[in-house]
C-alpha cells in the first residue's frame, strides 16, 4: 500500500471520514458523536446534557494560553452550551521554556477562563524534547439543557446563513503578532501592527456571547465558528456535517482592513486564512432580521452570505462576480508564512 506524506494542517476529510467510520462506535447516550464538520460532542447526562470540545494551538506562540480557552470554548458555544470546565495540556519545548514563561501562560489561561465563566479543573504541564515552540492543548467542558442543544449538522435547506463580525479575525492577530519585525523591516506601520495584534481581544476571538445571543433571539438550526481553512472551509464543514447544499457571495463577506492588507503583504487569501471570532449561523429566514438587528445592538456585525439549499442544488460561492463551487481549501493559507 503505498504511503502519502501528509501536509500540514487538517489531515484529508476523506481519511478521517473513513477513520471515524470504523473506530467510532455510537451509544444510547452519545447525542453528537464524532463527524467530519461537527467540531464537538454531546453526552446525555440525566436532565442536562455534558457537551465536550478538544482543541490544539499549533500556529500561535503569543499568549497561546488565551487562543486555547477561546478557541475551545467556542466549540461548545456553537451547540448552545455554556463553557463551565477547562483541562489544558501544556507542552513546553526542552532547554527554552522558563518558569516565568510557564506563569505567563497560566495566567493568560486563568483570565480567558473568566471571560468567559469557566473554572480551570485540570490537566498536564511538561517540558518535552524536539519541540521548537509551546504545544497547548485544551478540552472544554460545557453543559445545556436538551431543548437547548445544536450541532453543525442542523442547517435545514432554506435557511439563510448569516455570518457575523468579519474575517480574518484570528488569522490578522497571527500574522501581526508571529511576524512584526519581519513586517516592520518591510516598512509596515507600527500602528497599524498594534491595531492587528489586539484583534487577539478586541473584537477578539471569542464567539460565547455571540452565540448565546443567536440562541434567544432566533430559531437557530446550526452554527459553526471557522476556524483552520477559514470561513471557506467553516463553509464547507457547515454543509457536509448536515449533509446540505450552499449558494454563499463572498463579495458581502466583510474583511477587516488590517487583515486584508497583511493577507495582501505575503499573498494569502482572507477567505482561507484561519477565522476564529466569526461566527456562521444558520436560522429561519424570518427570524433573520431580527437577529442581524440584536447583535448589531451589541456591538456585533452580522449579515446575510447566502442560503443553505438541497443537497442535490449542489455547494456554490459567488466571488468578483462568477460562480464556482465551493471545496474545502486542502491547507490553511497561513501555513505559508510558517513555511516561508
Amino acid at each position: 500500500m503505498k504511503s502519502t506524506v501528509l501536509s500540514t494542517g487538517k489531515i484529508p476529510h476523506e481519511l478521517l471520514r473513513s477513520l471515524l467510520q470504523r473506530y467510532s462506535r455510537s451509544h444510547e447516550r452519545l447525542l453528537v458523536g464524532p463527524a467530519v464538520g461537527e467540531d464537538a460532542t454531546a453526552i446525555a447526562l440525566e436532565e442536562r446534557v455534558v457537551v465536550a470540545g478538544m482543541d490544539p494551538i499549533t500556529f500561535a506562540t503569543d499568549e497561546i494560553g488565551w487562543y486555547v480557552v477561546h478557541v475551545n470554548a467556542n466549540d461548545v458555544a456553537v451547540m448552545g452550551a455554556v463553557p463551565r470546565w477547562f483541562l489544558v495540556t501544556l507542552l513546553l519545548p526542552e532547554g527554552q521554556a522558563k518558569e516565568e514563561d510557564v506563569e505567563r501562560i497560566f495566567h493568560q489561561i486563568a483570565q480567558a477562563c473568566e471571560e468567559v465563566g469557566a473554572l480551570l479543573v485540570g490537566g498536564h504541564t511538561e517540558v518535552s524534547y524536539d519541540l521548537s515552540r509551546p504545544l497547548a492543548i485544551g478540552v472544554m467542558l460545557g453543559e445545556v439543557h436538551p431543548d437547548r442543544l445544536i450541532s453543525t449538522a442542523g442547517a435545514q435547506p432554506g435557511d439563510a446563513l448569516i455570518l457575523a463580525r468579519g474575517v480574518p479575525i484570528e488569522g490578522t492577530a497571527i500574522i501581526a503578532r508571529e511576524r512584526r519585525e519581519e513586517l516592520l523591516r518591510l516598512g509596515v506601520s507600527p500602528d497599524l501592527l498594534t491595531r492587528a495584534a489586539d484583534y487577539l481581544h478586541t473584537p477578539g476571538i471569542s464567539v460565547v456571547k455571540t452565540a448565546m445571543l443567536a440562541l434567544e433571539t432566533a430559531q437557530v438550526h446550526a452554527m459553526h465558528d471557522p476556524t483552520e481553512g477559514g470561513l471557506l472551509m467553516g463553509i464547507w464543514e457547515l454543509a457536509e456535517a448536515a449533509g446540505v447544499g450552499v449558494e454563499v457571495n463572498l463579495d458581502d463577506v466583510p474583511v477587516v482592513p488590517e487583515g486584508q492588507f497583511l493577507c495582501e503583504v505575503y499573498g494569502l487569501d482572507p477567505m482561507g486564512t484561519i477565522a476564529s471570532g466569526a461566527l456562521l449561523i444558520a436560522c429561519e429566514p424570518a427570524d433573520a432580521p431580527a437577529l442581524i438587528t440584536t447583535l448589531e445592538e451589541h456591538g456585533i456585525p452580522a449579515r446575510i452570505i447566502g442560503h443553505i439549499t438541497s443537497p442535490e442544488e449542489g455547494r456554490w460561492i459567488f466571488r468578483n462576480g462568477q460562480q464556482r463551487p465551493l471545496t474545502p481549501p486542502a491547507v490553511d493559507e497561513i501555513v505559508k508564512i510558517f513555511e516561508s
